[in-house]
């Protein structure tokens, strides 16, 4: 495998989010009287974009007549917390400095709201030159469609045969093969090696180093 380009997955792939997500969905829950859910629950309905964590997290979801109460508490009270623990997974940022210095191209791909997912980047990893976030209102349908790899890739004038897509997920799984790019899955993320074999994956990666070897 020769790739240059790497389009990485943010929450459970870079980040360690599920802390902040956990608050400020609780925050949100508890401004609307409803009850809240364990760290456990709330790694189960991560991966689909904020609006499905909330819908997972509402008694009966998006019929809950509060449910747009809930998704613009959790909203605000996110994009003003999102950085309280967040924090990069280890070895992350030493792999994209190596990554860097070896020229390799990098963009950063997510169903986090796009002011999010591009505050979260550019304070944490400088180094990668391209940040989408959900925003379906241009036309760019969130994973695992796989608008947002191609978006990414036409910011950084790549061909996708060149690509590498990195997630945690069966959702970042089903987003490379739709965009036809191999996809490594990590083991540090979200999802166990167990989820992620049932979802199709086939290569893993266990420390971040490893992905200077696979490329």
């Amino acid at each position: 495998m020769s790739k240059d380009t790497f389009i990485f997955d943010l929450d459970g792939t870079l980040l360690d989010t599920l802390k902040d997500l956990a608050s400020s969905t609780n925050f949100a829950l508890r401004q609307c009287g409803m009850p809240e859910h364990s760290i456990d629950d709330i790694r189960q309905f991560v991966g689909n974009g904020v609006r499905k964590l909330i819908e997972r997290a509402v008694p009966n979801g998006a019929e809950n007549p509060q449910f747009e109460d809930v998704f613009e508490s959790f909203r605000i009270h996110y994009l003003e917390h999102s950085l309280d623990t967040t924090c990069p997974y280890e070895g992350i940022p030493q792999l994209l400095t190596e990554l860097k210095r070896q020229g390799c191209k990098m963009a950063v791909v997510s169903n986090k709201m796009m002011a999010a997912t591009q505050e979260l980047v550019a304070h944490f990893f400088p180094e990668i030159e391209v940040a989408i976030g959900e925003n379906e209102q241009q036309g760019i349908k969130k994973k695992p469609a796989p608008d947002m790899v191609f978006e990414a890739l036409k910011q950084l004038g790549v061909e996708k045969e060149r690509a590498l897509y990195v997630g945690d997920s069966d959702v970042d799984l089903l987003t490379a093969m739709n965009a036809g790019i191999p996809c490594a899955s990590v083991l540090w993320g979200f999802r166990d090696r167990t989820f992620l074999m049932q979802h199709g994956a086939h290569l893993f990666v266990e420390r971040p180093e490893e992905l200077l070897r696979i490329r």
